[in-house]
């Protein structure tokens, strides 16, 4: 039953995240944002929707290494998981402000998770505020300096939806979500203590797979529609949102305790690890571009991970 709770709780994650994607993009388009800000803030956002809703589910319901778990598990499969996925589906051309603005922040949001963990084993109030804080300063930047940096012309498909459309799926995606997470948690803490599994080791593997699943299609989706931009984009962006708006938020509601030092002595490293080694891999042995030999070696990556996790 705990299982059949996980299952249908990620089938709703999966329907409430794209519900929402779909409406995000709309209202998006109507506003006439290019792509580049719309992979990076709309989609990377409608992505972390499902982490988000999780993490601070799980926070209320005492469960945090549960919502840890799964802001660090969804930030190493969408590098190493869902890239590497992406990259055996083809080539990735990658812009110059990937290594200028994007990649740095992950890294800058990914030690600032790591300098808070260690101090003092919780994410406290305050600190959460300057995780946010950092959020709102990244996106305006963006939206300032960035948003015509890229315009390009939009696929007939990509059609403004009327108001009351956006709104219908906005609702439905919220609902969605929520519905879904309520039968994630409850199916992922009851088999926990079913199989003496820790919180950290369920959050790390099934919740964080199962929440990055829309990232995953919405990257995929991108690359065969041709719009490999929006997918990079919106992968380094949901691991920047996940950080700073997911456990941001997360904190400032109620302070996220850390029990399981595994997190921290292991799972967190690995983190560090896969978002750092992105940047050589993008600049050899060809400049610029991210092949299939990337995507075998991320996902060999993510597999070793998770044979020493399990």
């Amino acid at each position: 039953m705990n299982f059949l709770f996980i299952i249908g709780g990620i089938v709703l994650l999966i329907l409430g995240g794209n519900w929402l994607l779909k409406s995000a993009v709309a209202l998006s388009l109507k506003l006439g944002i290019s792509k580049i800000i719309i992979g990076m803030t709309v989609v990377s956002f409608a992505t972390s929707a499902p982490e988000l809703i999780v993490s601070i589910n799980a926070a209320l319901s005492g469960a945090s290494d549960l919502a840890l778990g799964n802001v660090i598990g969804s930030n190493i499969a969408n590098l190493g998981l869902v890239l590497g996925i992406t990259l055996l589906l083809g080539t990735m051309h990658v812009q110059k402000s990937f290594y200028r603005t994007d990649w740095p922040v992950m890294m800058i949001a990914s030690l600032l998770l790591y300098f808070f963990l260690s101090d003092d084993e919780v994410i406290t109030q305050n600190e959460g505020i300057i995780l946010f804080s950092f959020l709102v300063g990244f996106l305006v930047y963006l939206l300032r300096f960035q948003k015509t940096s890229a315009l390009e012309e939009l696929p007939e498909e990509d059609k403004p939806m009327p108001v009351y459309n956006i709104l219908f799926f906005f609702v439905l995606g919220g609902l969605g979500l929520w519905g879904g997470s309520e039968l994630l948690i409850n199916g992922a803490t009851s088999m926990a203590l079913q199989f003496g599994v820790s919180e950290r080791i369920i959050g790390i593997t099934i919740v964080s797979i199962g929440t990055s699943v829309p990232e995953l299609a919405a990257s995929v989706i991108a690359v065969l529609k041709k719009e490999k931009a929006i997918s990079l984009g919106n992968l380094i962006g949901s691991n920047v949102f996940n950080i700073l708006a997911v456990l941001g938020i997360t904190s400032i509601i109620t302070p996220v305790k850390l029990t399981d030092l595994g997190l921290l002595t292991s799972d967190i490293f690995w983190m560090l690890g896969i978002s750092f080694i992105v940047l050589p891999l993008v600049f050899i042995p060809k400049r610029y571009r991210l092949g299939w030999r990337d995507g075998v070696l991320l996902l060999s990556a993510y597999a070793t991970f998770i044979y020493f996790t399990i």
